[in-house]
Order: structure tokens, then C-alpha cells, then sequence
């Protein structure tokens, strides 16, 4: 076993496993229901070693297609969502009897962008998850296509990496593991990459190509991989395929790629804050930028230089240095239309112009976290 897996992986007491749909899919591109059976093995002997485990389960349009004898994914929102719709519950029946066999019942949950978005709601999702592991369940979840499509990006999360990324955040999770056919990330000789560090080192490795069934790549999972380290926990891509992965996984065995935490584990509202879609975004110059990540300083107005979107006071906001770079999020103490009056301005101007609604600052610094 390898000491350097063993470090991060001991300790680990709840789980995020997601598998995509080309590794649920057998041959012939319907569903792998005694694929799926494994899968229930390997997580029922983690459940019985004291490791909660909730999945991060692709497949639905997949499954859909299949029972629908379709030959492709439909192009037409209303047909693809049907889709979705009829696979979905394929897809729950087949993770039902997976789990049956070791009488552990399932539940289902389906996420919209919408659900995470709004703190209630990401409360409420890790709340609903507690309970079902409590009641000795497994939860299966996935993004809602029937309501979630690319075509509505106002609310989707693009690709199940990032979803379960955003699970990870509302569990406190102490690991994500991507399950993929592939055994991890590949250098240029095409050899696996077992440990990284850095995940912006990692993106010229990547590879662009996507499954004719998925809607991911390496770069969805380098974005999971960096929302999750940044917030100090580990992630791992492996090759689901592989014998009982899960346990020799987490027995520290030196499968896949690991990557490594970047930084120290951070509250569940800092999560939050970290996972909900930003409403706008405000462009700061580099003096503010130099406080905000060298000195913990909160973000006044006299630093901000531009504002874009249309955010009200409390929404997340993505703060920018001039050269377009993320810096941070936060929530802000104002809406759009009174930054744009205050931008630039030293504390006693802003005073002046809000008078009773003024704050000394426009993200303060327990609301704000780094990125």
C-alpha cells in the first residue's frame, strides 16, 4: 500500500462516488445492470466498514434511449427530456435490485442548478442526505434532465463531475471519487498520473475527447477536482472497471489519480458560497486585489473599478482582478446599481451618497472566499 494514499485516504468517513454513462454502459450501449450489481457489492462492504457513501449516478438519457429503442440522443428539448424521464426510472429499478441484495434500500434525489444555488435549499440537500444515510439508505442522485438540459443553462450544471462536486461541498465529504473507464489522468506517453498537486499543472495533460454518451471530459473533471481540493479534500479519478476498486481505493492502494488537497478544509457556508452560481461579477484593480489575497482584507469600494451583471444585495458575486482573473466570491452587502454609484469611492464618500444603507465594505471578508 502505498503511505502517501494511506495519509489521505484513512480517515475517510463519507464518500461522493460518481460513475458517467459510458461506464454504466455495456457493449451494446444499454444499461450494465450486472456492472451496476458490483458497484452495490463494493459500496455495501464500505457502508459496513463505517463510511457513508452517496452516488453520483449518470445514465438516465442513456437508459432512456434504450428503453425507447431510439438510436440517438434526440436534438428537440421536449423529446430529450421524455427521454430522460423514461430512463431515470430504468435507471433507479436497476440500482434498486443492485442494492436489494444486500437489503439496502435506495433513495432518489434530482437536482437543479436552482437547488444548490439558494443556501436554503443547499441546507436542505445535506439535511435530506443525512437523514437517508441515518435511516439506512443509500441515496442515488442525479441532475434532473427533464428539467435540466444544456439548453437550460440557466440551471444546469453541465455535467454530473460538477454536480457531484456540489454534493461533495453539501455532505462536508471527505472524498470525491470520478469512476471512468479510463485509469485516470494520462501523461503524454498515455501513463497514468497517480498523484497530482496542482490541478492548473494538470490541465495541459488533458484530453479534450467526450463519449458519444457522455457530456463530460477531463476538463469537467478537472474543474470538479479543483473546486474540491481548493476546499481541502481529496479526489480520485479511476477506472471503475477495475476489480473492486472502491476498497482498494480507500485501503490505500495506488489506483487511478489522486488529487491531493490544495488547501485547509473549509465551513460548510464557505462551501456554499464556493459552490452557488455567481450572480454578477465586479472587476477590482490591484491594490484590492493585493488585500484581498495577501492581507484577508475584506473588499471596500474604493478598490472596485467595474461591475457587471445585475446582482441584488446578498447575491454571490465573483470578484476579478483587470486581467480577467477569478480572485474570489462572496456575498455582497449591495446590488449592482448601488455599486456602480459607489465604485472607487473612500468610505466617507460612500457615507455620504447612501447615507443609512451604507457599508464600509462591499464583500466583507467573513462572507468572502478565495479561489
Amino acid at each position: 500500500m502505498n503511505p502517501i494514499r494511506q495519509q489521505y485516504l484513512a480517515s475517510v468517513r463519507t464518500a461522493v462516488i460518481k460513475l458517467g454513462t459510458q461506464l454504466l454502459s455495456d457493449k451494446e450501449g444499454q444499461l450494465d445492470a450486472a456492472f451496476i450489481e458490483t458497484v452495490a457489492d463494493q459500496i455495501a462492504l464500505l457502508r459496513q466498514r463505517g463510511i457513508r457513501v452517496a452516488v453520483v449516478s449518470s445514465g438516465a438519457i442513456g437508459a432512456g434511449l434504450r428503453e425507447l429503442n431510439l438510436p440517438k440522443r434526440p436534438t428537440d428539448l421536449a423529446k430529450l427530456q421524455a427521454v430522460a424521464a423514461v430512463g431515470q426510472r430504468r435507471l433507479m429499478d436497476v440500482w434498486a435490485a443492485a442494492f436489494a441484495r444486500h437489503k439496502l434500500p435506495v433513495a432518489q434525489i434530482l437536482l437543479t442548478r436552482e437547488d444548490v444555488d439558494e443556501r436554503g435549499r443547499f441546507l436542505n440537500l445535506r439535511n435530506t442526505i443525512g437523514a437517508i444515510h441515518e435511516l439506512g439508505a443509500v441515496p442515488i442522485i442525479n441532475e434532473n434532465d427533464t428539467v435540466s438540459t444544456d439548453e437550460l443553462a440557466r440551471i444546469s450544471f453541465g455535467d454530473n463531475d460538477i454536480l457531484a462536486a456540489v454534493v461533495a461541498h453539501a455532505l462536508r465529504a471527505d472524498l470525491l471519487v470520478l469512476l471512468s473507464v479510463v485509469d485516470g489522468i494520462l501523461d503524454a506517453a498515455g501513463n497514468p498520473v497517480r498523484l497530482i498537486e496542482s490541478v492548473e499543472a494538470a490541465r495541459e495533460l488533458v484530453r479534450t475527447e467526450k463519449s458519444a454518451l457522455g457530456k463530460g471530459g477531463f476538463n469537467s473533471k478537472l474543474e470538479a477536482a479543483r473546486q474540491v481540493t481548493d476546499f481541502g479534500e481529496v479526489m480520485v479519478v479511476a477506472n471503475g472497471r477495475m476489480a473492486n476498486v472502491l476498497p482498494r481505493l480507500l485501503e490505500g492502494e495506488e489506483l487511478g489519480t489522486l488529487f491531493a488537497p490544495a488547501g485547509k478544509k473549509i465551513s460548510s457556508r464557505s462551501r456554499w458560497i464556493g459552490s452557488a452560481r455567481p450572480a454578477g461579477t465586479v472587476v477590482v484593480d490591484d491594490g484590492a486585489v493585493k488585500a484581498l489575497v495577501e492581507k484577508n482584507k475584506s473588499l471596500l469600494p474604493a478598490g472596485v473599478m467595474r461591475v457587471e451583471g445585475n446582482f441584488e444585495r446578498g447575491d454571490v458575486v465573483t470578484i476579478v482582478s483587470t486581467d480577467g482573473a477569478a480572485i474570489a466570491r462572496g456575498l455582497t452587502n449591495y446590488a449592482a446599481g448601488d455599486v456602480r454609484r459607489i465604485l472607487g469611492k473612500k468610505t466617507q464618500e460612500v457615507r455620504a451618497i447612501l447615507v443609512d444603507a451604507a457599508y464600509d465594505e462591499v464583500v466583507h471578508r467573513d462572507n468572502l472566499v478565495l479561489t
